[in-house]
């Protein structure tokens, strides 16, 4: 239940799989059946799809939904970690499903989204509370 992951420079990465993730890869494996990649090349099974194909799907998909020129790729990864971080995961577990090495490039994920408030007011709720009770006791 772990994937591997070659990102960039050749780093290697394993994640953990979930189980609707990996029902969804294999049926992409099917329609193509390549012992080494999971996205190979049209034609070619033994290499992986080029970058720049990756892309194009993208932009496609960006037209066909209306969204913006700022939607990316990289969107993708900032709104995984983003709601990571909302469902309450630590930042150093993001940082190794991210593959960084550094916990400040992690940091740079932190967006201040509702959620991510809502769950601080909770938490500074329950910190303060009875703090200011009647007779100064806690």
């Amino acid at each position: 239940m772990l994937l591997r992951i070659i990102g960039k420079r050749n780093k290697e990465r394993v994640v953990p799989l979930s189980e609707p993730t990996l029902d969804m890869l294999r049926q992409v494996w099917k329609l193509h059946r390549s012992q080494k990649w999971l996205f190979p090349r049209g034609g070619d099974p033994t290499r992986h799809v080029p970058h720049n194909t990756i892309g194009k799907a993208i932009r496609v998909a960006r037209a066909q939904c209306l969204l913006g020129d700022t939607f990316t790729s990289h969107t993708f990864r900032h709104s995984f970690a983003t709601r990571l971080l909302e469902q309450g995961v630590d930042l150093r577990v993001v940082q190794i499903l991210l593959g960084h090495a550094s916990i400040q490039s992690t940091a740079v994920y932190l967006h201040f989204t509702e959620p991510i408030r809502d769950n601080i007011r909770a938490l500074l709720g329950k910190f303060f509370q009875g703090l200011f009770d009647e007779g100064g006791q806690s």
